[in-house]
């Protein structure tokens, strides 16, 4: 099976190509839209000693996003057994809660700990060091066993870092392969299809070729959707050597 048939990407509105993916074709939709954080941003933080982090996310994270508009789609071309993992904030959970709690069976989500948190040098609040997963399923879905012990709704790594981490780009929220493949090995199996409309630098991707899934990505920025495309076709050379 070559490239072309394991890993599906587009450069473009996925708003506009999520129309083109058949009914029922999807058995994973695992996910990173945007937060919507940005507005709340309060520019630069000062570090003693350090150059002052970036506290704003991204221009994109500016741009409103209403999760109803895609709640459809998403329903559409999942199939009956599939899953759907979103990542998402405090702002926004309520949002996925509204329009997707009555469309599944069962809604519950996963707390991703992040070990190494931006500081908070002058002690003002909590550390912003867990993120939510939410996550939607029906009754039959795709569930591989795993023991009691692995079943908690809880992963924790540290956030990503070089070399993983790409430098250019550098995409704000990049996620680390780690968790992913945990989330897909979970909820999908080998040769499965796993759908990221919103695939940034490309990792959902990464951590599904490499469990061999296909994929299917979308991302409307071209330097992200390059370096996209760069680290999935190392991947898959790695696992055809």
């Amino acid at each position: 099976m070559n490239f072309s048939h394991r890993c599906a990407l587009r450069l473009g509105d996925s708003h506009e190509l999520i129309r083109k993916i058949p009914d029922n074709y999807v058995d994973f939709i695992l996910t990173d839209p945007p937060y919507n954080l940005g507005r709340h941003s309060t520019g630069n933080i000062p570090l003693p000693g350090r150059t002052p982090m970036n506290n704003d996310v991204a221009l994109w994270d500016l741009e409103p996003f209403v999760p109803a508009e895609w709640v459809d789609e998403f329903i559409r071309i999942l199939k009956p057994s599939g899953n759907l993992f979103v990542f998402t904030s405090y702002n926004m959970i309520g949002k996925w809660y509204d329009n997707l709690d009555h469309r599944f069976s069962t809604t519950q989500f996963m707390v991703w700990h992040k070990k190494n948190p931006a500081p908070k040098i002058f002690k003002a609040g909590f550390l912003n060091s867990c993120e939510i997963i939410f996550c939607c399923w029906n009754k039959g879905h795709t569930w591989n066993f795993i023991s009691q012990a692995e079943m908690h709704n809880f992963v924790e790594s540290t956030i990503c870092m070089r070399p993983e981490r790409l430098s250019n780009p550098k995409h704000p929220t990049q996620k680390p392969v780690s968790i992913l493949k945990k989330m897909i090995s979970i909820a999908s199996n080998e040769n499965d299809v796993v759908f990221d409309p919103f695939m940034g630098v490309g990792s959902t991707g990464v951590a599904a070729l490499s469990l061999n899934r296909r994929f299917i990505g979308f991302e409307r920025d071209e330097a992200y959707f390059k370096a996209a495309q760069c680290r999935l076709e190392k991947e898959y050379a790695r696992d055809i050597l």
